[in-house]
């Protein structure tokens, strides 16, 4: 049962007498910030008292006079300015607690409105190795994807992986031109890699060539404005905005050409890259060249696509099988291929998309930059693949719902997509959730010393070698000596490492950049994976101490017992897991469900402090006692799993 909003549905019922809007005043409604407050609090009164213009006390009073709650809350307290405390019923709140332990659900109820969702995430390029810069949309995807589904959604993931772009035609020109073939026969997908940066540095380093001059000119003009801007003697406001703007743009500027400078001299530097360079001076077009081809049907890229494509896919498999990752589909690119010149025949046809600057472009109210659908060389684009995915996710699967889990720098993609894809008669709804970004402690994109983006793979074995070495530390510091086995720490190492790496993620507002710091992610104290894995542990470790069977406490052995607070309030927090779970899936935000499991863990660790479990002399108690630390365990096992994260039984 969600009691937050079996409360609030109460509320909007009284409330419907003092306002034209009653859900939103009693969303209001919401757990209490401290047990002084009672278990509940609602703020509503303050605020309509405003649009009424009247005491917020004695509204808050005559609301209270409308509420009924009388079958689960004491009276409702009004305090300050027109605060609304709840206090649940002891004798309610154990009878919710009671049913929990046979409830396989843990008091979640499926949904009444089952609706069909397809979560877009992850995506790689797959000629390319997976970097950390995939690691939000992966783990924040999956975690979404698990929590709708525990809820009764029918939710068909999807990995529309990059398999058709121009990092082919980059990787093919490579292959024909700068093939190591010793190293593709050991390790092919190292060498596409390869091959890719390869042709990618070079295209970079004849781009910079010409565009350096253009910047420096650009630096130039910048300062002598800046210059004439400092010269006023009495500057008003505007103009001091003027130029903080003005040393904004010079800082950039300047930084943009200390970049282009180092992609130089990357190259200069090395005098076989140099050779390279001298020797294909018009790379990056030999790539587009290999790409149109491609698109094209050209027997030798066609085969040389299919050749690379199962190594690329086998690649990107197994760092999903170690992340516990798995997709319902995987259509890539290439897939919709064949479906995009009628995407934009059908545009046409219904008079929204339009010639400008020979692209064939969808207008957008408000939005001066139109939704370019072919390119005027006749190419088509990701909003042409986009749209076409639209169309047969609709068509095809039936989605009522999709949520594109991709990071906030495409915003104004999907704002574009969205609108010309209900413009064109598709209305599904469509949310963009979008994420910040993954930061070294400089602040800056993390990244290895040598500026190469971190990859994900190399990421996963270090999590795993630091969680090693705190695994084993922690067993060689037990009392009575180590408990665990060279394979067993290995087990965990592998649980500890991946779910601290997810849960760190996680744990983060999701619209928020978060700092990457490997002593904080596998902190066996505070907001960590391996803190809530320990809470598990413990719990089945003091089951196991005392000889007890979980099974049997929960047929019915055991009966919760109040004889202190601090059960209560655990009691409480194990209610509450419905409400951290449908906020989870409502907000998109994961983060709520690991506050929500992080909150339960200190409630647990209050109670073990204070209510003594196996040495508990009274049996009924005992068995009361050990019953909730079944359901602490069983709620944060189900809660990680939601998020992707495992277990263990002993650490």
């Amino acid at each position: 049962m969600n009691i937050l909003q079996t409360l609030r549905d109460r509320f909007a019922l009284a409330l419907a007498d003092f306002t034209d809007d009653p859900q939103t005043f009693a969303a209001m409604v919401r757990p209490a910030q401290g047990a002084k407050f009672g278990d509940y609090q609602a703020n509503c009164a303050m605020p309509l008292a405003k649009v009424h213009g009247t005491n917020p006390r004695e509204l808050a009073a005559s609301i209270v006079s409308k509420l009924d709650l009388s079958d689960l809350c004491d009276a409702p307290e009004v305090a300050g300015p027109g605060f609304i405390n709840l206090s649940l019923q002891d004798d309610w709140l154990w009878e919710q607690s009671q049913s929990l332990a046979s409830d396989l659900r843990l008091g979640v109820p499926a949904t009444e409105q089952p609706r069909n969702i397809v979560v877009d995430f992850s995506s790689p390029n797959v000629a390319k190795p997976m970097h950390v810069g995939h690691l939000r949309s992966t783990v924040i995807g999956d975690a979404l994807s698990r929590i709708l589904r525990f809820l009764g959604h029918q939710v068909t993931t999807d990995n529309h992986i990059g398999d058709w772009g121009t990092q082919f035609g980059m990787i093919i020109y490579g292959y024909k031109q700068f093939l190591d073939e010793q190293a593709y026969a050991d390790q092919p997908v190292a060498e596409l890699a390869r091959l890719y940066r390869l042709v990618n540095q070079l295209s970079d380093y004849h781009a910079a060539i010409e565009k350096l001059p253009i910047l420096e000119q650009r630096v130039h003009e910048q300062r002598e404005l800046l210059s004439d801007a400092e010269a006023v003697e009495q500057p008003d406001k505007g103009h001091k905005k003027r130029l903080k703007s003005l040393r904004a743009d010079l800082a950039v500027a300047t930084e943009s050409i200390e970049t282009t400078k180092r992609n130089i001299a990357a190259v200069e530097s090395d005098p076989q890259l140099m050779q390279l360079a001298n020797d294909h001076p018009n790379i990056a077009r030999g790539a587009r060249d290999e790409t149109a081809k491609l698109h094209a049907g050209d027997v030798e890229n066609t085969q040389l696509w299919e050749q690379f494509m199962p190594q690329c896919l086998n690649a990107l498999d197994a760092v999903y099988d170690r992340l516990g990752i798995h997709f319902d589909l995987t259509l890539g690119e290439s897939h919709y291929q064949p479906m995009l010149a009628n995407v934009v025949a059908d545009l046409k046809a219904k008079g929204l998309a339009t010639e400008s600057d020979g692209a064939m472009c969808v207008f957008i109210a408000g939005n001066d930059a139109p939704f370019i659908v072919q390119k005027a060389d006749g190419a088509f684009n990701y909003a042409t693949t986009d749209l076409a995915t639209i169309r047969y996710r609709v068509e095809e699967l039936a989605a009522d719902t999709m949520l594109y889990v991709v990071d906030s720098r495409q915003g104004e993609h999907f704002k574009l997509l969205f609108a010309t894809a209900e413009k064109w008669g598709y209305t599904p709804e469509m949310q963009h959730i979008k994420f910040g970004t993954v930061m070294g402690k400089d602040r800056k994109p993390y990244k290895t010393r040598s500026g190469d983006t971190v990859g994900l793979e190399s990421l996963l074995d270090e999590a795993v070698a630091k969680a090693y070495e705190i695994a084993a530390a922690n067993d060689d510091a037990k009392p009575d000596g180590p408990e665990l086995d060279e394979q067993t720490r290995q087990e965990i190492a592998e649980v500890m490492g991946i779910g601290g790496i997810k849960y760190a993620d996680l744990h983060i507002n999701r619209e928020s950049d978060y700092v990457f710091d490997w002593d904080t992610m596998l902190n066996m104290k505070g907001d960590t994976a391996t803190y809530m894995q320990y809470a598990y542990a413990r719990t089945r470790g003091i089951l196991r101490r005392g000889e007890i069977d979980p099974e049997v406490l929960r047929n019915g052995e055991a009966t919760l017992q109040f004889s202190h607070e601090a059960e209560r309030q655990l009691a409480l927090k194990l209610c509450q897991f419905p409400e951290a779970v449908a906020a989870a899936a409502e907000e998109s935000r994961p983060n709520l469900l690991t506050q929500y499991l992080f909150e339960t863990a200190g409630e647990f660790s209050t109670f073990y402090e204070h209510c003594p479990v196996l040495k508990e002399e009274d049996e009924s108690l005992r068995l009361s006692r050990c019953l909730l630390v079944d359901l602490t365990g069983r709620v944060i096992q189900q809660g990680l799993e939601l998020l992707g994260i495992q277990t263990c039984e002993q650490m």
